[in-house]
């Protein structure tokens, strides 16, 4: 392998005579930092590259990442929707789901007639518990869903994220009320574009071959959810929030039935028709644009609007 400073990215050893300049690990930047740029180089040129700031090789192409999520040689930290998930298959219950409604719509209507809310702050913490009957921010894993139902960190950074993809443009707010169908489809755009979960880790059991080169048996392994969303290779205009998009491709959630997955999604659709139920007028505060932070998860910590417009 090549020389590289201290917390640089060391890439697999190649044959090219021409190789490119090293890149920064990921723990290298302030969470304030934009991490796409970093992603969309490492796609480019580093497919598979050793980072010793978290001592992980990462992985940031969608076909490598998607492949690695549900490949059985490289184990552990599952995903709601993984199989794993299969011992709690089945249906958010009819109980729950008319918490998540009600819970949408008291939250809603508490800051309804405010000149000024934080919807990070008294909306999205608070939803996901809610869900879990009022247990509080630290419930144990109990549920349908037993712990893919206990995590609330994700479930509130994706609603943060969510709220502010929809709510960033008007065009998407007369969308989404005109036509609340396309809700589940804006919710897939967010996890897309926007994952609250930017790092998942796993741990190869033995050899495995991805574009970019072998993965080491018994090595620890970044599968990059946020660098994989955005691939060109395989989203056109990635960047883009769009809501008629037909390429989509979320790897937030894995594929099952786990109830988790259904939770969230409820979550969003019953959260955003709550508030837009309530505040007829619902901007953001004069002034503010909503900011993700974060490097390992990433959401904006605040979403200041106007409920009243």
């Amino acid at each position: 392998m090549d020389a590289a400073a201290p917390g640089d990215l060391i890439p697999v050893q190649s044959s090219a005579t021409a190789r490119p300049a090293p890149l920064p690990g990921l723990l290298s930047q302030t969470r304030e930092q934009d991490p796409y740029e970093l992603y969309r180089r490492l796609r480019e040129d580093h497919p598979l590259v050793y980072d010793p700031s978290i001592g992980a090789w990462l992985l940031s192409r969608y076909a490598d990442v998607a492949a690695a999520l549900r490949d059985p040689r490289l184990v552990d930290g599952r995903r709601p929707g993984d199989r794993a998930c299969g011992r709690h298959r089945g249906a958010v219950p009819q109980a729950m789901q008319e918490v998540v409604e009600r819970t949408s719509y008291v939250l809603a209507h508490r800051i309804a007639r405010r000149e000024q809310a934080d919807l990070v702050e008294e909306f999205c913490r608070w939803l996901p518990t809610g869900a879990l009957g009022g247990r509080g921010r630290r419930a144990p894993a109990v549920g349908p869903a037993g712990r893919c139902v206990a995590q609330l960190s994700v479930r509130e950074m994706a609603l943060a994220s969510f709220f502010a993809n929809v709510l960033d443009h008007p065009d998407r707010i007369a969308a989404l009320r005109s036509v609340p169908g396309l809700i589940g489809r804006a919710w897939q755009e967010s996890l897309r574009r926007d994952p609250p979960v930017l790092v998942v880790v796993r741990r190869a059991s033995i050899e495995v071959r991805v574009s970019g080169g072998t993965i080491p048996a018994g090595a620890t392994v970044a599968c990059l959810i946020g660098a994989a969303g955005r691939d060109p290779d395989r989203f056109r205009e990635p960047d883009l929030f769009d809501l008629t998009r037909e390429d989509a491709g979320q790897l937030t959630y894995g594929p099952g039935d786990c109830p988790a997955v259904e939770l969230a999604a409820l979550e969003a659709e019953h959260g955003l028709s709550a508030l837009f139920g309530a505040m007829p007028r619902l901007r953001w505060a004069d002034g503010f644009r909503p900011t993700a932070t974060g490097l390992l998860t990433r959401s904006p910590r605040s979403l200041l609007v106007r409920p009243c417009g």
